[in-house]
């Protein structure tokens, strides 16, 4: 199986042929099983025209689908485009026509898309439907018409083996283009900075179309041989932890009330930091500096040497804020079709973050906010997610988001918008704000404060600001 590891070698070897692979909803396939489909899948693929260099897309929530043709088309030399089921016709229809891709595998969720689409994107080539119906064929049977003969297509380190595109909050979506020598240091820096063994058991609940719940442990774990259990969607079941050795979180900080959640619960939380860009590992805290760095992300993985800088990217001293930047071999090779984003963000060869953060004296990174959402009141810094997760320590409120906004006599201020619980008394915007006071220098609160029923966000759950900005 090629998990990006650069040319196939003539003789291929499983590391446990007769350990389950995959789980999916009550069948098991065992690795030997798993790289029988993946062959006759790519074999499928090859006989309707993809090529090394070309894009196969897939579009759908979690499936042993995705994972086949992720190394199906990774085998013939083809990209794999993993594209967010939740996305409309309209959005779908930028990211496949962006991409080129000439293969679309799709999902019972983006059956309507796919039909929309037929039509109008002339350059995909053949559909196949996961769960049938939709245009095309049906998953199963294109398989099947594949032979089990080994795919000998040569596969070099730099080849591009994954376009994932950025969830577009401030524009279009960028995609991003990871080869099999940045996917293969992301694995094995998942392997050192995690406790991963051989007869690991992952639950992949984890949007699989999303590089941090594709690469961070699902893959990481398939390299060793453990076994995957694949869950289509995330959803909230009474559960025995007795048996969970960990949990992995990332997208944003937690806040402190989290982690006094599950700390008290006595489930170990690794928090990764990283983006689609660096595949997407850049710093991990461990279990072990949970308690003792809390609200930490941790330190630089094994393979990838990141910085924090001032605006002309020297570093800063310990405790001094700065942007992020890293580079690796686990640092995307540049965005598709796009040169001049690709060199603003991979100026000097080390890719910018856009993320604001310091460095205690221990090298452990403390995340602050994103640049652009930082905002200058009266010539002072003032970080949203600070302000946030001051609001977060009200028991009322349960989700909270600050912008800054234009202010004649500050330059700016903060508007917060605040959700809160079900079952919370009544609080006005001007009772909040005086609760606030006691826990906020007074530079950092927010003008107003705004109760809302809830905050935009974007499919992957992330609060859309830019939204808000508008709003406001």
């Amino acid at each position: 199986m090629n998990l990006g590891i650069g040319s196939w070698p003539a003789r291929r070897v499983m590391v446990r042929p007769d350990s389950v692979a995959v789980v999916f909803e009550g069948r098991s396939v065992t690795y030997r099983e798993f790289e029988v489909r993946v062959r006759k899948l790519a074999n499928a693929l090859r006989a309707c025209g993809v090529r090394h260099g070309d894009r196969v897309a897939y579009m759908g929530f979690n499936h042993p689908a995705l994972l086949e043709t992720f190394f199906a088309a990774g085998s013939l030399g083809a990209a794999a485009v993993l594209v967010n089921p939740r996305l409309r016709q309209a959005e779908v229809e930028y990211i496949l026509g962006d991409c080129g891709a000439t293969t679309v595998v799709f999902g019972q969720d983006q059956r309507e898309n796919a039909a929309g689409l037929e039509a109008e994107l002339t350059g995909v080539r053949t559909w196949v439907s996961v769960d049938g119906g939709g245009p095309g064929e049906e998953y199963e049977r294109f398989l099947a018409s594949g032979s089990e003969e080994p795919v000998d297509e040569p596969v070099e380190q730099d080849d591009l083996a994954l376009i994932m595109y950025t969830s577009g909050t401030t524009g279009r979506p960028k995609g991003a283009m990871l080869t099999h020598q940045n996917l293969f240091y992301q694995y094995v820096n998942a392997l050192i900075g995690q406790d991963l063994r051989q007869d690991e058991v992952h639950l992949a609940v984890a949007p699989l179309f999303h590089i941090a719940g594709l690469n961070m442990m699902t893959l990481p774990t398939f390299m060793l041989g453990g076994t995957i259990i694949i869950h289509r969607q995330f959803r909230t079941p009474d559960a025995d932890l007795s048996s969970v050795r960990g949990f992995m979180v990332g997208g944003s900080p937690l806040t402190e009330r989290m982690l006094t959640t599950w700390a008290q619960r006595g489930v170990p939380v690794m928090q990764g930091f990283g983006m689609t860009e660096t595949a997407p590992g850049v710093r991990m805290l461990e279990p072990r500096d949970g308690r003792l760095k809390q609200g930490s992300a941790g330190r630089s993985h094994f393979f990838t040497e990141s910085l924090v800088v001032d605006l002309d990217g020297n570093p800063v001293p310990a405790g001094t804020p700065g942007e992020v930047i890293a580079r690796g071999p686990n640092v995307m090779k540049g965005y598709w079709n796009k040169p001049e984003e690709t060199a603003k963000a991979l100026e000097g060869g080390w890719y910018h973050s856009g993320d604001i953060a310091v460095e205690d004296e221990d090298g452990y990174l403390y995340i602050k906010d994103r640049m652009k959402d930082m905002y200058i009141s009266g010539g002072e810094n003032v970080y949203p997610a600070e302000v946030e997760n001051a609001l977060l320590g009200l028991e009322e409120i349960q989700e909270a988001a600050v912008i800054g906004v234009p202010d004649e006599r500050w330059g700016e201020t903060g508007r917060a918008f605040v959700v809160l619980f079900e079952d919370a008394p009544e609080l006005s915007g001007d009772e909040i704000l005086t609760r606030l006071r006691e826990r906020l220098a007074t530079y950092k609160l927010p003008a107003r404060v705004e109760v809302v029923a809830e905050l935009p966000r974007t499919t992957t759950g992330k609060i859309q600001k830019n939204v808000l900005r508008e709003r406001a």
